[in-house]
């Protein structure tokens, strides 16, 4: 197998693919270089964009908020309130459809449909914190404008508008209640902002928010006196900056990652998410495979075999590097019948992926906690509050993120971070928002 082994870091070093090619320090320094460009409002591929959500405030207790979600095709709305301990109770929750999952929908529709969902709930409090997952740009009055639905979202009035101000103007024209207080926020800020909920004794110098599922982006908090193309803000506080990371655009590019950026629908655009997010990271694996198969690593039956595959997602990368000779997935179907040599070359072309995606992945926090300024003593470390399904399930991510951070973040950098979890982050997030600005 070390031949095997051997054969694959080669390939991948004249690929320019070898996660071991990457400098951590180098890498790290261009992407700080780029949220600094990003503030300043000069030429950089992280946008960077402020929230202007402050976290010195206090969380009130026992005082009800309205909380709304809207994330993919759900839409989820609940009250919570936070008791003695700091701890979230969630009441009221439903679920719906996300208004123009199923159809087109007008301005107007589209407003008086989520009005709607707030029927039971309307008079519950007079905040509403609205974690809006789809692309916002943010004011300084907290409202948002939406600049555009995915695919899945049929609301092409929608766009250009601001959504506070509309959903406003709904619940007034309903007659149920008087104009609310609404403060929007997308998932990574409102996941940041969770972490104020879930400190478990720890005390916390700042908070990242981090997203990696399918679909990857990250927030931290800066001095306002760093956001010079934001006006008229007072340098004396912080905020919560939005720094849109999968679209960072100066991470190392191998020869096969370039190949795969011209197929897919947006060459040049998002390519640090190609490289990382579960939307991505079956595709480019797959992709991959099928190029070293045509170079010559896999024997001639197993490289029509993998041609054969129609797609790979990352949920089929765990399945295969879990169990590469069992589960019947994509590609431990297409190397049933492959010598031990294939299948572990398959392997290892895949594990390096992986690799490189988490060193990727520390390279990102890394450059947030420094950013920050935060997090040098010990004892109060830099919280980071983590989602998403690839993070968490696609096989030892998670733990070789932990890996570079600890070698570089903390041992280099003297940074020191703690990972959590927080369960319903986006709603809780959207609480805090809206109980605190």
């Amino acid at each position: 197998m070390e031949e095997v082994k051997a054969k694959v870091t080669d390939y991948l070093d004249k690929n320019d693919m070898n996660p071991a090619q990457i400098d951590m320090e180098k890498t790290c320094q261009i992407f700080l270089k780029e949220m600094e460009r990003g503030l300043a409002a000069e030429q950089s591929s992280l946008a960077m964009l402020p929230t202007y959500i402050e976290i010195e405030r206090q969380i009130p207790l026992n005082k009800p908020v309205i909380v709304m979600d809207a994330g993919g095709t759900n839409f989820r709305v609940a009250t919570v309130s936070f008791d003695q301990d700091g701890k979230s109770n969630i009441e009221n929750f439903k679920l719906f459809p996300m208004p123009g999952v199923k159809q087109q929908v007008s301005k107007d529709e589209f407003f008086n449909i989520m009005a709607g969902y707030l029927d039971e709930i309307i008079d519950k409090s007079a905040n509403i914190g609205f974690c809006f997952s789809y692309p916002i740009e943010i004011f300084p009055n907290k409202d948002g404008k939406v600049l555009y639905f995915s695919k899945e979202i049929k609301a092409d009035e929608v766009a250009g508008n601001m959504i506070g101000q509309n959903l406003n103007a709904a619940i007034s024209s309903s007659g149920n209640a008087d104009k609310k207080h609404i403060i929007l926020l997308n998932d990574t800020v409102a996941t940041l902002l969770a972490g104020r909920a879930d400190v478990k004794g720890i005390s916390f110098d700042t908070y990242i928010g981090f997203i990696l599922g399918t679909g990857t982006n990250c927030s931290y908090i800066d001095l306002n006196k760093n956001i010079t193309k934001a006006k008229d803000l007072d340098l004396t506080k912080s905020q919560i900056i939005n720094v849109e990371s999968g679209g960072f655009g100066k991470a190392p590019q191998g020869k096969i990652d370039k190949d795969f950026d011209q197929s897919s629908n947006c060459p040049g655009m998002y390519t640090f998410e190609k490289m990382i997010s579960g939307a991505y990271l079956g595709p480019l694996c797959l992709w991959t495979v099928r190029t070293a198969a045509k170079d010559g690593l896999l024997s001639k039956d197993s490289s029509e075999n993998v041609k054969k595959i129609k797609e790979l997602s990352t949920k089929d990368v765990n399945d295969f590097m879990s169990y590469p000779q069992g589960k019947g997935g994509p590609l431990s179907s297409a190397l049933k019948t492959a010598s031990q040599e294939d299948l572990a070359t398959a392997y290892y072309l895949i594990d390096r992926l992986i690799e490189r995606a988490a060193k990727l992945t520390a390279i990102n926090l890394s450059a947030a906690a420094i950013k920050s300024g935060k997090g040098h003593n010990p004892c109060r470390p830099v919280c980071i509050v983590a989602e998403g399904t690839t993070f968490y399930q696609l096989k030892s991510l998670k733990q070789r993120v932990e890996y570079y951070l600890k070698d570089y973040l903390v041992n280099e950098n003297g940074v020191f971070y703690e990972i959590i979890n927080v369960e319903n982050a986006t709603l809780i997030g959207a609480a805090i928002a809206g109980l605190t600005n």
